[in-house]
């Protein structure tokens, strides 16, 4: 009798045991589905580099770089719409791994967030409806009407031009680029400062009917933020970056949407 009840206490604690095991199990795999997810923030408005198209679906050049840079690392990427002036709280928050949609290298975002290696050359440039439009050098300004996005890169560098103080006054800023080349069109300004990528891309839809002044206002290199801190992310999707230089993926990805090569790792 003694025998039987110590064998049914044996397979009992069996039992119990191996549901322990495949709980435990279970838990891991769960956390290791999470540890291999990487959340982007991004701005779904920002045509060419991450939008909706007519569908409703989101594309662009950082959509498809992202997914490939998942693909190298093993990682599913899930894709998180934000309001882009919030983007530092929403990173520091935890909402998201990373912002990851044509965000400009500034000396600000790099105190305030780790940043990938510069991945994209874009420029800030002059675009114009007038053949009577002349920009050569930055003193020309104060001679347009001068249109461009509220807190944008290139407000930025309008802002730190040496020349600001004789073109202060014509500038009127939107609250996207898409209202001031509704503006431009509209006869109410003269020329919209704008991100070449977005710019050229704008056009492309427009018949071409845009021009581009002969001066741009300098580089201005896309980067991905990360957490402070959180180096180890920001290095492996360095490196998956960097392979996808050297296997000609994103190549392939930067004349799908720009119709040349301006992918940079430096």
């Amino acid at each position: 009798m003694k025998f039987r009840k110590a064998v049914a206490v044996l397979m009992t604690l069996i039992m119990i045991l191996g549901i322990a095991a495949l709980t435990t199990g279970c838990l891991g795999k769960q956390e290791s589905t999470e540890e291999k997810k990487l959340v982007v923030g991004l701005d779904d408005t920002f045509a060419p580099m991450g939008y909706r198209d007519e569908a409703g679906d989101l594309v662009g050049f950082d959509i498809d770089l992202a997914k490939a840079v998942g693909e190298e690392l093993g990682m599913k990427i899930e894709f998180k719409p934000i309001n882009w002036d919030a983007k530092e709280l929403e990173l520091e928050s935890g909402n998201i791994d990373c912002i990851w949609n044509g965000m400009s290298q500034t000396p600000e975002r790099e105190k305030a967030m780790e940043l990938s290696k510069k991945y994209l050359d874009n420029k800030i440039i002059i675009m114009t409806l007038s053949d009577d439009v002349n920009v050569e050098k930055a003193a020309d300004l104060s001679k347009y009407n001068i249109g461009t996005q509220a807190k944008s890169s290139a407000l930025e560098v309008l802002t730190a031009n040496e020349e600001y103080e004789s073109f202060k006054e014509k500038i009127t800023e939107y609250g996207s680029y898409d209202d001031a080349i509704l503006d431009l069109k509209a006869g109410r300004l003269d020329v919209v400062v704008i991100d070449q990528v977005l710019g050229e891309f704008k056009n492309k839809n427009m018949d071409g009917v845009l021009k581009v002044c002969k001066l741009d206002l300098g580089d201005d290199f896309y980067v991905i933020g990360f957490k402070k801190g959180n180096t180890d992310l920001r290095d492996k999707v360095n490196d998956a970056i960097k392979k996808l230089i050297d296997n000609g993926k994103a190549k392939e990805i930067s004349e799908k949407w720009f119709g040349k090569d301006i992918v940079v790792f430096k």
